[in-house]
Parts: C-alpha cells; structure tokens; sequence
C-alpha cells in the first residue's frame, strides 16, 4: 500500500481515509489551495490553510463545513500525521507533508519557486517521495526573473497611454490578477481598474491583511476619456459590452504559455512570459533539494517529465488514477 494513492476519485491516503484535491465529491478532502481544478465544490468536509479557507468560502460558499490551519501546524488523521508547507502559487497555497510510520510523502500542488512579494513564499520540505505538478515540465519553459516581465509590462502601459489608449489584461481573478496589480498598480502611469470577481478577491485577501493595492471598479458607465491611459484588468478573454465603449484598446496577456510561438500568434497582442507555476529548471530544483528519490509527476508534460527523471536515476512515474 502507497501512503498516496491515484484513485478515480483522485489522490487517497489509505490509511488516513482523506482524500488530497479529489475530483469527485468525498467526505473528507484536504485542498492545498483555491483555485477551481484543486477547490471543487460537493465535498462533505474540506481542510486547507487558514489563508486559503476564506479564499475557498468565497468561491464555494459560506456554508461549507471546513477546517484550517497554520502553515508548519501539525494535525492528525487515524495516526497520519499531516503539516502545510507554503507553496508560493497564490495566497494560502500549499504543499502537503504527509509522514506515516517514518515515511514522507510531500504533495507539491501548485508551485512557483520566485517570490512574488505577496503570496506566502515557497518552502522546501525533505520527503522521501515527492509528488509534483509538471505543468510546465519541458526545457523549453525557462522563466526570465519576474522583475524584467513586470518591467517591461510598465513600459508597453506607458506607451499605451501616451497614446491615450486603454491596456486591457486578462488575468485569473485570484492569483495572476493580483501579483500584477501589486507589482504594477503604483507605477503612477495611469488609473487601473479591475473586473467585479477581482475586485471581490482583492477585498477577501485584503481583510486577511496582505499588501494589496486598491484599485478601481470597471464602471457601468464610462464618463468621457475615463478610460485614457488606464490599465484594466479583465476575469477573462471575453471582455463585456463595456470594452467596445473603449475602443481602440490595446491587448496584453501574461502567461507562461506565451513562451510558445503558437500561443503568442494565437494571441495578438502584447505577450509577456509571466507564470504563476515552476518552470523546468524549478522544478529540477525543487525535486534535488527535497532529497527524494521517489517522484510521481501529474498535471501538463507529466509524462516527458517522469521519463526524463528515470534516465538521471530517479524512480519517477506519471500519476496514473484510475
């Protein structure tokens, strides 16, 4: 019996009775943070951080019944012992250390490896077996540091708005949203403004006392030339009616998909190389500072990424559920 299991449901430890991020509906689900792939809605009982649990009230309901804890706080399930690790993603992400009879697992979640000044940043934990998200997994994804993108994300704003032009970013509503409002909003080139779902992450966040800058609401009814030199930031793709109120407005997308040609012609507009995940070599990194020998990789190249962990002696597997 492995101290995790890839089960239909999704990751089940045995001997606790607790599942870790599951896909269907359980009784008991431990989250490692809020966003909607990991924080799903049915579960009976949910256990996360005490930064995530508000995060996942929010996007879940107040009526969840739920238990937090601190990051280094140990609790236990049937003689399993559990501690949350941050994990750096977003606010009240995660990693999982799982310890069992002298056996150490570590669930990674979702991780990036750059401090970004106002998620709790990330933390090695040594583990015998490493669980890891591949999402960006391949050598190909090699983040430049955050401070050149952020940068250079200034500069086209600035441009923009000599024209008098608005620059229109989607972001997720929680997580990239707010790493660029708080690495941007004060650059005193222009008001922003933000999506309604934003704005309710912002405030849910800034009750937890983060650092986040406050920013204006997208109005229902933009007063003539409002929007010049403002930087918007939208849930989504999809903009709304009121974007066509603004026109010509200029396009930027920050994600680590846009370090593929394909996604940066798909896209068309300003394309900057910003991710909220590892890339390549921090994920190598991260699995060599844990010390563990064995690897199961899930999520994105998960595959190219256990194969290529096996040639350099790792005992490295996709996660297979099933």
């Amino acid at each position: 019996m492995q101290l995790v299991e890839f089960t239909s449901q999704g990751m089940y430890c045995p001997p606790a009775d607790v599942y870790i991020d599951p896909h269907r509906a359980v009784n008991k689900a431990i989250v490692t943070h809020a966003h909607s792939d990991h924080a799903r809605p049915g579960h009976r009982s949910y256990l996360c951080t005490h930064t995530s649990l508000p995060l996942i009230r929010l996007r879940l309901g107040r009526h969840i019944q739920a238990s937090s804890y601190d990051f280094g706080e140990k609790f236990s399930i049937n003689g399993v012992e559990f501690t949350f690790f941050p994990a750096g993603h977003v606010v009240g992400s995660a990693q999982l250390r799982i310890s069992f009879k002298g056996e150490v697992w570590v669930v990674s979640g979702d991780y990036k490896r750059h401090p970004d000044g106002l998620a709790e940043p990330f933390e090695v934990v040594p583990c015998h077996c490493f669980i890891t998200e591949s999402t960006f997994g391949l050598p190909i994804y090699q983040w430049q540091p955050p401070h050149i993108i952020f940068e250079e994300m200034k500069q086209w704003w600035n441009e923009n708005s000599k024209m008098g032009k608005p620059s229109l970013v989607s972001a997720y509503s929680l997580g990239k949203a707010q790493r660029l409002i708080y690495h941007l909003a004060d650059a005193g080139i222009g008001p922003v403004y933000a999506h309604s779902t934003i704005l309710k992450t912002n405030e849910v966040i800034q009750k937890m006392g983060f650092d986040l800058p406050t920013v204006k609401g997208i109005p229902a009814k933009w007063k003539d030339k409002e929007w010049e030199g403002a930087l918007i930031f939208s849930a989504s793709l999809s903009t709304g009616p009121w974007a066509g109120k603004i026109a010509p407005w200029q396009r930027g997308e920050a994600s680590g998909w846009m370090a593929l040609k394909k996604f940066r012609d798909r896209h068309g507009g300003a394309c900057f190389t910003l991710s909220d995940h590892a890339d390549w070599q921090g994920i190598l990194t991260t699995i060599k500072e844990t010390g563990a020998q064995k690897v199961f990789t899930m999520h994105g190249y998960d595959q190219a990424l256990a194969q290529w962990l096996c040639t350099q002696g790792y005992d490295a597997a996709a996660a297979v559920y099933g």
